[in-house]
């Protein structure tokens, strides 16, 4: 398909610091203020057992590893880092960047998605990707990406339910704790984001997000 784009001038990179949603928060990456609680919800007891897996790094059993992992990534822009704050009690409770950020192109990802347990299943890690997705697009991104080992079925699932497009697979794309990584890649485009972002809203609006459970799936409010 070929567009003319006689007059793109690329996009801003990330620099937003807060971005606030109705059951979460992402505060710019800060191990200071951040660190304690992460190290908690994604290393301490009742962490997710497969949590690290598909992840280049981790686990953590080591504080001072992990501190010098968050310190690591809280010093660049690329991947550009958040922490995912818990409206209702305060906690930290996870992490997620946005990634192989090209804003010449207009290209952006979402990824580093790490959850921990209170995170999973629940409104606020669908929350979480919606608002990263929703600033990209708003800053004028054309493409958001996701992007997986072809093995993490919790991955594909979770691209596919959020509304991303398969596109492939790259295979031996790379090599990751050893182990040979064929690449899913993922992606939701400029003119597909109306209608998907409108989803997202509707999934969780006080209307569908009740207190006694969500009234339809996320699929159902994007159609």
């Amino acid at each position: 398909m070929s567009t003319s784009l006689a007059d793109w001038k690329g996009v801003p990179a990330p620099s937003v610091q807060l971005l606030e949603g109705r059951f979460i928060r992402l505060e710019k990456l800060d191990p200071a203020r951040h660190g304690e609680e992460l190290f908690q919800a994604l290393q301490g007891p009742g962490a997710d057992p497969k949590l690290w897996d598909y992840l280049p790094y981790g686990p953590f059993p080591e504080r001072s590893v992990f501190n010098d992992w968050l310190n690591n990534h809280a010093q660049h822009n690329e991947p550009y880092f958040f922490s995912v704050v818990d409206l209702k009690t305060g906690q930290v409770q996870g992490i997620l960047s946005l990634m192989s950020i090209v804003p010449a192109q207009g290209r952006i990802e979402i990824g580093h998605v790490t959850f921990g347990a209170p995170m999973q299943r629940s409104p606020k890690s669908t929350e979480a990707v919606y608002l990263l997705a929703k600033y990209a697009f708003e800053q004028g991104y054309r493409r958001l990406e996701w992007k997986c080992n072809n093995g993490n079925a919790r991955s594909k699932y979770a691209a596919e339910r959020l509304g991303f497009s398969f596109e492939g697979v790259f295979r031996q794309h790379m090599v990751v704790k050893g182990q040979n990584r064929d690449t899913a890649w993922y992606s939701i485009i400029d003119t597909e984001w109306p209608a998907i972002g409108a989803g997202f809203e509707a999934w969780l609006s006080e209307a569908n997000q009740t207190g006694s459970g969500q009234v339809n799936s996320l699929a159902e409010c994007r159609a």
